[in-house]
């Protein structure tokens, strides 16, 4: 769809951001519909004198070009999961905070909206900015319009540090967990459940698998000052073939969140070594990031936002800006903990706060 098009969504830049993420939060964007919505962006700046405007697929990149010693990447994503009776957005008061109410606010178009809303003003920051609004965050990593990039157009993530909007309840948090998925398989022999001593159950092999993922304990692991919380769940079972039939497989889903001190690879041989017994395929995986808090500009940023920084305990693509040597954190509005929740909603006080700390900042370092 051109962005001329009458049927395109219009973003009014001069609204305060507040206004702004509720109306990007009513233009739906489960993933694989975002373009709307990135037609309404791309036309929104595309009026911007002091910004070079780039589109690459459903992905809009705004950049400053004013030749600064540094440049600073500030990215958000604009697809959600999807909607839950949750859309159109509206606001609520509850133990006097007004929240704005709705998919998305939270994950993360609250975060877009200060990005959207800061990009018209400011004309003359002290450091370069690439303005990223990105496709495909919530779905397999091989539509993520931010990792798109980094392999097509690996001169448009170029930067001294990123800040990723997501969801820290407006606080800096550092790096990322990684996480790795895997199969687990176990075999039997298949016979008549009237026969049962013919066959050999396949179900109830995994039960010393079940007991040792009860049992297990999960490290709290210490990167670079930020103390991150690992977890091993099951997150899926299968198997069975019919009501009177000995199973002959089963296989149990495992998601490991890992601490950054971990390869993912390492991650895995962790999971070899915990469960030798069982047949194991890995389904994705994805690296971990170190918290790069010991970086100039991100100590800076730390000081202007006022904050001590927290670790992120789930995966952000903060670990693709790390993959490519750019320090990189997560900032945003939002508890983390409504992401993807029937009842997301955003406090309206983490929208304002976190344009006023970034205001500062990229206009006063």
């Amino acid at each position: 769809m051109p962005v001329n098009d009458v049927s395109t969504p219009v973003l009014d830049l001069s609204a305060d951001v507040v206004s702004i993420t509720r109306a990007i939060c009513d233009i739906e964007s489960v993933s694989g519909g975002e373009t709307p919505l990135a037609d309404a962006i791309e036309a929104a700046l595309a009026g911007l004198a002091h910004l070079e405007v780039i589109r690459e697929g459903d992905t809009i990149v705004a950049r400053t070009n004013l030749g600064r010693a540094k440049r600073v990447v500030i990215a958000g994503h604009i697809d959600t999961v999807p909607l839950k009776d949750n859309l159109p957005t509206r606001f609520e008061t509850e133990d006097g905070i007004d929240y704005l109410w709705g998919r998305g606010t939270v994950d993360m178009k609250g975060g877009v909206a200060v990005q959207l809303a800061l990009a018209p003003e400011l004309t003359e920051p002290n450091v370069d900015i690439t303005w990223l609004f990105y496709d495909g965050e919530e779905v397999s990593s091989d539509k993520n319009g931010l990792g798109r990039l980094a392999l097509t157009r690996p001169d448009l993530l170029e930067g001294d540090f990123a800040i990723l909007g997501e969801p820290s309840n407006a606080s800096v948090e550092g790096g990322c967990n990684g996480t790795v998925r895997v199969e687990l398989r176990a075999f039997g022999r298949r016979a008549h459940s009237a026969r049962s001593w013919v066959g050999e159950n396949a179900i109830h092999k995994v039960g010393p698998l079940l007991d040792r993922l009860a049992a297990y304990q999960p490290r709290s692991v210490e990167v670079e000052g930020l103390v991150y919380r690992e977890g091993l769940n099951a997150v899926g079972i299968s198997g069975g073939v019919a009501g009177n039939v000995i199973p002959d497989e089963v296989m149990v889903h495992l998601n490991y969140r890992f601490a950054p001190s971990r390869t993912a690879a390492e991650a895995i041989d962790h999971l070899r070594e915990l469960f030798p017994e069982y047949e194991l395929t890995v389904v994705d995986q994805a690296e971990g990031a170190r918290p790069g808090l010991d970086a100039a500009l991100a100590q800076e940023f730390i000081a202007a936002v006022g904050a001590e920084a927290k670790p992120k305990y789930g995966w952000t693509d903060v670990a693709r800006f790390s993959a490519l040597g750019i320090p990189a954190v997560n900032f945003g509005p939002g508890d983390p903990l409504l992401a993807h929740h029937d009842q997301e909603r955003v406090p309206v006080e983490q929208i304002t706060a976190c344009v006023r700390a970034l205001r500062t900042w990229l206009n006063g370092r």
